[in-house]
């Protein structure tokens, strides 16, 4: 599947208010474009821990053409299954999970 997209490891962070208004600093694991729909999508995590001592990771369309990035949110069911997809694929593949 990684095959129909490209996917880009971004070295770099950003800041987003969060509900309560403060900023956090977030940091970009990959982006990539889909060609079946046009969008450009971002990973990225605030590199919290969730209750299962997970690291909490976040996507959302992102638009570059305007003066500034904006982060919108995904929309489908289909653009979430194909997200899961690729973070799980990454996962495997920078683990050695598929040998």
């Amino acid at each position: 599947m990684l095959d129909d997209y490209k996917v880009e490891n971004e070295d770099m962070t950003f800041q987003i208010l969060n509900d309560e208004g403060v900023e956090v600093e977030c940091e970009v694991l990959f982006t990539f474009d889909c060609e079946e729909n046009g969008k450009s999508y971002i990973v990225y995590t605030d590199n919290t821990i969730d209750e299962d001592g997970s690291t909490k990771v976040y996507a959302s369309v992102y638009n570059l053409d305007e003066d500034e990035t904006k982060l919108l949110p995904i929309e489908t069911e289909e653009e979430w299954e194909m997200i899961e997809t690729i973070l799980t694929e990454l996962t495997e593949e920078f683990s050695g999970d598929d040998e």
